[in-house]
């Protein structure tokens, strides 16, 4: 049921603007970039330009043996500095990695070149010291007649001075102080530049800073939403009471003089695909009024109580533009009933975000001119407080459409396309019972994939059977290899299907039987089903054994059966159990349902009836299925012939229709008669239409 918009949203697409200002986060980014590379060009280039050379004690006792060094710097007691003298400098290549040089590569005056020593201790530095110059005092003085003043003299020049110095680097110190603003700081970006890409840019534009905004869309007289109730196919009494609601946006003294109030929500239910956010979106085209748009899930993210802020900043913001309309669609991911999950804390950020949801809705705070619509296709798990009146004073039912619903969709989906002239709306919408909007807009897509894939000028009527066929059985699978005994075996198979569902008359009529494979199946057989709202238990039998006529088939004509029928299986199994469980169409149970429409046991351990009652269901269940299953050998013994012809053809052709059928089993019997049903309703219609024109005539008379 979804509209056709390229066209519309077409109009609305822009080109990108040229020649964009940066974003302010850009700057940002561009800012915190030259403040690090500014500390480290202050880190690595600010440093003095003498090279240094970090040296071991057996470098440092050559030099101080040669007394090259000009003087030893001790600095704060950490580590000590070699000056070399210029002399020694020039002319001693042992030196020569001290010479400073230029970013050309060529040699630099260097006024002072010094090597690092760093030692372990002061004390021992100290005593290596001694050790040194008692070693040069030996030197210079054994084998010499020196007098007293001589010798003093050369323990004199023989001893090493060393000059402490307290140096303090104030950048360091200063990055001592501010590492740690600076790390928080940095820890504050990068949290704000993850929060930005999970978020889509930033809830708001602020990232973390405004993660608890809301991240509503709005639709107002900036932003216009271009879905009219016109592009909404069918659901005429779901677009009856929406349009109420927006009519009394629009005109509210129509309503207020009478003194009616508005109502404060709406909740659309409904199966996927039936329209229930396409309706919210024509309300914002034809409102004329601020329209809040969410998910159920944009109020959960992975921070503690950002769901709660996000709802109050929500009815905030549409407070502040009222008379407006919030709409929440999937309201089921915030608003499920609480306290059902007993493994989960106390502390449950859904619950909290529900519990904020509640008090918005209808707390103490007012919210006069704002309307909540929401959707949900799960309405047995939602919280009863939150379908209460007074918080959804309406609950508004958005069903499968019905044939003349979809013929209107077909014709909205259909207005683009270049159709031939054997196609009929009609037909099409009795072929596909049970599809929803979303399934005929994909049905209309398809038709014309298959039509461009065969280089057709026209979409066909065959073009949009084919297109059914691949959305209900899938592809067909051409190449798959199957031998011959299996092929014969599939056609005896879907054979018995057909002609049990022929020859019984509360089953589907049949429309088509293939061979062919299909998805996951080997064969398949498209059914007619009538569109009722009840079902008896008569027509449950029928249904039931024309399922399982397709293993009968096969153990009557090969007296084996096969896995072929585990989907037969499946399908018989769940209808037999809710007619004995749900349904009370089994005389042994009783008029007794087991079914909980509420939901309230989702998460019970335990069945709502007894052991006893078990075994019952269990036997009444299986004596339905194998009765059934009995009655299908017979109908297919007694037609055995008829049986044979079909699956022959079905062979030969791989795909049969409704027609072949016909030929070899005849019209069927009952499709001409009237039921006594049927009878009986046309007889009470005929009565009441006689008794209101004799009530006419007689108002006619007193009259007069």
């Amino acid at each position: 049921m979804e509209n056709n918009m390229n066209n519309k949203n077409q109009r609305n697409i822009q080109p990108p603007r040229k020649g964009k200002k940066p974003k302010s986060s850009t700057i940002m980014y561009v800012i915190y970039s030259a403040i690090i590379l500014a500390l480290g060009a202050v880190m690595f280039l600010g440093e003095d330009s003498v090279p240094s050379r970090e040296i071991r004690w057996g470098k440092l006792e050559e030099i101080l043996l040669k007394h090259d060094y000009s003087k030893i710097k001790v600095v704060n007691r950490e580590f000590a500095e070699i000056y070399i003298k210029k002399e020694a400098l020039e002319n001693d290549t042992a030196y020569n990695n001290l010479k400073a040089k230029n970013i050309f590569g060529k040699e630099v005056e260097v006024k002072e070149a010094f090597y690092v020593y760093k030692f372990v201790t002061f004390e021992s530095f100290e005593k290596d010291l001694e050790t040194i110059e008692n070693q040069i005092i030996v030197s210079d003085t054994t084998g010499k007649n020196l007098t007293l003043a001589q010798k003093q003299q050369v323990i004199n020049e023989s001893r090493i001075d060393i000059v402490p110095e307290t140096r303090s680097d104030v950048f360091v110190e200063v990055f001592r102080f501010l590492w740690p603003i600076l790390f928080i700081v940095g820890i504050f970006v990068i949290m704000n530049m993850i929060t930005r890409k999970q978020m889509g840019g930033g809830a708001g534009g602020g990232g973390i800073f405004n993660i608890g905004k809301n991240k509503a869309q709005v639709y107002d007289a900036k932003k216009q939403m271009n879905v009219t109730f016109k592009d909404v196919a069918g659901l005429a009494e779901a677009k009856v009471e929406i349009m109420e609601i927006v009519d009394f946006l629009k005109n509210p003294k129509r309503y207020t003089t009478l003194g009616g109030k508005i109502p404060k929500g709406a909740l659309l239910v409904g199966p996927p695909g039936t329209g229930k956010t396409l309706l919210a979106k024509a309300v914002a085209g034809e409102a004329k009024v601020p329209f809040f748009s969410m998910s159920g899930s944009d109020f959960v993210e992975m921070f503690v109580g950002v769901g709660a802020s996000r709802v109050r900043d929500l009815f905030k913001d549409a407070k502040e533009k009222a008379p407006c309309i919030v709409f929440i669609d999937e309201i089921d991911a915030i608003g499920r009933a609480r306290g059902k999950n007993t493994f989960s804390n106390a502390n449950d950020e859904r619950e909290n975000t529900l519990n904020q949801l509640l008090t918005e809705m209808d707390g103490f705070g007012t919210n006069a001119g704002v309307i909540i619509l929401a959707a949900t296709n799960r309405a047995d798990v939602l919280d009863k407080a939150l379908l209460r009146a007074g918080r959804f004073d309406r609950q508004i039912y958005v069903e499968l459409p019905d044939i003349k619903e979809r013929e209107e969709i077909f014709t909205v989906h259909m207005k683009n396309l270049k159709l031939s002239q054997n196609v009929d709306k009609v037909f099409l919408a009795r072929q596909t019972p049970g599809f929803s909007g979303a399934d005929i807009a994909n049905v209309c897509n398809e038709a014309a994939l298959i039509a461009a894939r065969h280089n057709k000028k026209e979409i066909e009527k065959q073009d949009f059977l084919d297109a059914v066929d691949r959305i209900v059985g899938g592809l067909e699978k051409r190449n798959k290899v199957i031998s011959q005994h299996e092929k014969r075996v599939i056609a005896y198979h879907e054979s018995g299907h057909a002609s049990v569902s022929w020859l019984l008359r509360y089953a589907h009529p049949l429309v088509k039987v293939t061979i062919v494979p299909r998805g996951k199946s080997l064969g398949a057989a498209w059914y007619l089903p009538e569109e009722r709202q009840i079902t008896t238990y008569e027509q449950l039998l029928d249904e039931i054994t024309s399922t399982l006529a397709g293993r009968a088939a096969e153990e009557l004509v090969f007296g084996k059966i096969s896995t072929g029928a585990l989907n037969d299986l499946e399908r018989v199994t769940k209808q037999a159990f809710a007619m004995v469980a749900y349904y009370g169409l089994n005389p042994v149970i009783g008029n007794i349902s087991y079914y909980d429409s509420t939901g309230q046991s989702e998460m019970g351990f335990t069945k709502p009836f007894s052991e006893k009652t078990a075994e019952a269901i269990d036997f009444e269940v299986h004596k339905m299925v194998e009765d059934a299953y009995e009655r299908a050998k017979q109908i297919l013994s007694e037609n055995r012939d008829k049986l044979d012809k079909l699956a022959s053809l079905l062979i030969e052709r791989e795909v049969i229709f409704r027609e072949d059928l016909e030929e070899i089993y005849g019209k069927r019997p009952f499709e001409t008669e009237e039921t006594n049903d049927n009878v009986a309703e046309k007889e009470i219609v005929e009565q009441a239409e006689v008794e209101t024109e004799t009530a006419d005539n007689n108002d006619g008379k007193s009259v007069e």
